[in-house]
């Protein structure tokens, strides 16, 4: 049988197209019973109903884009999923765009989303501290906008976010307790906002405790394995920490590695602490000790306040909601 519309349909059901298109689209103002009736006469005349169309009527794509430095990493996976169960309740498709870090990338991403493309963006930005002017194209075309972990401060938008510096705080102060003296901070971008909050939290824990900062112990890394392991296999060779202290999951397991490599014992000579979301820490030997960001919960929080401003269409409402990750001690900072 050829395809019908849905004007045919609504005739043979003798009911007005715009309640078989409300049908459709899940509206709670159709009871349960017409709805049934409307999805079997559909499934028997081989109706499909054309979503498109009646996005570009609205004006809407029903689609959002969720902007990560990387996916490898188990938080931003776990962000994405939280991010994904809300969109699909609301009936919203979750494009994903991967910038690698890349600051290029991300202008390029975010130029060409404000087309209209997508109805919201979702975004943790790269670790490059640039101009961000080319966001303002976003703000003009009132296109939401929400930051989640990685936020550029001097850009306006809803944001969600951790307690970094009192994690950080926390974390620095475990290991000063468990009597490191000579703690290495490794991080990737010290300048970026989340960079800055995470070192401030050690720099303040070792004040704490009337411990020397040393710049020479803040140790700049990269987003390569192999150049943070050859970086690392000289700083254990030389400057002999005997504590580690990763702002990313990633320099932990760089440690790891090079530990392995020279014969450290992590958790008796070299103490280890690390910002992850890693499933499998507690399986790893030894066993890592992490401040876990409830990464699930706030990819589920940065859609809903995405989703409130499609819904509410109001642009010059913002908000910050800051969550709480936990510090689990395990074998590699006992």
């Amino acid at each position: 049988m050829d395809s019908i519309n849905i004007k045919q349909l609504a005739e043979k059901l003798n009911l007005s197209t715009s309640t078989v298109s409300r049908a459709f689209r899940g509206h709670n103002d159709i009871n349960k019973e017409t709805k049934e009736r409307i999805l079997a006469m559909a499934r028997e005349l081989n109706y499909q109903p054309n979503h498109l169309a009646s996005n570009l009527r609205e004006n809407k794509s029903k689609t959002i884009a969720v902007v990560v430095p990387e996916i490898a990493n188990n938080f931003f996976s776990r962000a994405i999923n939280g991010i994904e169960r809300i969109a699909r309740v609301k009936g919203y498709h979750v494009l994903i765009y991967l910038t690698n870090d890349d600051f290029d990338k991300e202008v390029e991403f975010l130029s060409e989303l404000h087309n209209g493309r997508v109805d919201g963006i979702i975004m943790s930005v790269s670790g490059e501290a640039k101009d961000h002017s080319y966001m303002h194209k976003i703000r003009k075309k009132t296109i939401p906008l929400v930051f989640f972990d990685r936020v550029y401060d001097d850009v306006v938008a809803s944001k969600v976010l951790t307690n970094d510096y009192e994690s950080s705080f926390t974390a620095t102060k475990h290991l000063l307790d468990q009597g490191c003296k000579k703690i290495v901070y490794l991080v990737v971008n010290k300048n970026l906002s989340i960079g800055k909050m995470r070192m401030q939290g050690y720099c303040d824990a070792l004040e704490s405790s009337k411990v020397k900062f040393s710049e020479d112990l803040v140790i700049d890394c990269s987003n390569e394995m192999s150049s943070n392991m050859e970086l690392l296999d000289e700083v254990f060779r030389t400057v002999k920490p005997d504590g580690v202290f990763a702002s990313v999951e990633r320099l932990a397991l760089a440690s790891y590695y090079v530990c392995h490599e020279q014969g450290i014992r992590i958790g008796q000579d070299l103490k280890v602490v690390c910002f992850s979301s890693l499933e499998i820490a507690s399986l790893l030997n030894p066993s890592l000790s992490t401040i876990t960001q409830p990464a699930f919960d706030m990819g589920k929080e940065a859609a809903r306040i995405l989703f409130r401003r499609l819904e509410d269409a109001n642009p010059d409402e913002h908000e910050n909601v800051v969550l709480a990750s936990e510090l689990i001690i395990r074998n590699s900072s006992l």
